[in-house]
């Protein structure tokens, strides 16, 4: 069985796993890079929910896929399809392509406009944009296993009281993030004391003794505690012990790849000349005088 051809990789990057991108319509809704920006993170003091860098990390560890127009969907509390009523902005196209009321129960159910392909054994973890809340309307998650799928999923979210919400255009309205979901099921859950002569008990109880230290600084108005704001051990990957390496595999910045532009399409065939007069089997005329064609 055929399959519609993606652009070979260079021999440098043959080795690295691809994540297949398929349009099912025109202009399919923009694919981009998890962001770590949030909003309400840029709203606190001196932006303090950046300094923990577990929350921008998750906000970039994956890909969001962006509305392509604003629209407005209200639902009335009831369970029907046609509980949910929408109200797309002028410059919206194909809207019905996008955005639909179909699973009824007050589920607004998007299109992703893409059929993804990911390598054997990896799926697609498809939920709403991490650490990204919008009043009225939950994002679902799901995963689904793209190794093999051959047809597009939807991304789908559930008004949580009846009302009206927004999308704005470019707001991401599904978060796509790769997952060996098979290797899962191979941990296993072990219970173990910790050990205060062990190395993991040692850097813990460093931990505790310094964390207690600079809080009852930072509480007592010391200078230097106050100056210092906050500690960065795992921002910048480092141990309380000044003494230990800092570990190798630590990250503080994702950094994933963009989507290419699509390559345009192949141009349809140019149409063959006709020839001014159509091709006569002239062996099946008879040409004696009077004569007329012969049947063959």
């Amino acid at each position: 069985m055929s399959q519609t051809a993606i652009d070979p990789l260079s021999d440098a990057d043959a080795a690295a796993p691809r994540l297949e991108c398929y349009p099912t319509r025109p202009n399919p809704p923009q694919l981009v890079p998890g962001r770590p920006d949030r909003d309400w993170m840029d709203a606190f003091a001196a932006r303090h929910p950046y300094r923990c860098l577990p929350l921008s990390m998750a906000n970039t560890t994956g890909w969001d896929i962006l509305c392509p127009f604003g629209f407005e969907a209200e639902w009335d509390g009831s369970l029907g399809a046609e509980s949910i009523r929408f109200f797309p902005d002028d410059d919206a196209t194909l809207f019905e392509h996008f955005a639909v009321s179909h699973f009824t129960h007050g589920v607004l159910t998007f299109h992703v406009g893409w059929l993804f392909r990911t390598p054997p054994g990896w799926a697609l973890r498809c939920a709403g944009s991490p650490n990204r809340f919008k009043h009225g309307i939950a994002p679902l998650e799901g995963l689904v296993e793209t190794d093999w799928l051959p047809y597009p999923f939807t991304m789908n979210w559930r008004f949580t009281a009846p009302g009206r919400v927004r999308f704005e255009k470019d707001e991401p309205f599904c978060f796509i993030q790769p997952v060996q979901h098979h290797l899962v099921e191979a941990f296993q859950p072990v219970g173990a004391p910790l050990d205060a002569e062990s190395d993991l008990g040692r850097q813990y109880e460093a931990w505790k003794a310094v964390r207690s230290d600079f809080n009852t600084r930072l509480a007592n108005g010391d200078p230097e505690a106050a100056k210092q704001a906050w500690q960065r051990y795992y921002f910048r990957g480092e141990f309380p012990d000044p003494a230990a390496p800092r570990p190798e595999s630590h990250v503080n910045k994702r950094r994933l790849a963009g989507l290419p532009d699509l390559p345009a399409p192949p141009p349809p065939p140019a149409p063959q000349p006709q020839p001014l007069f159509s091709a006569m089997d002239y062996t099946a005329l008879d040409l004696s005088p009077g004569g007329s064609p012969r049947k063959p």
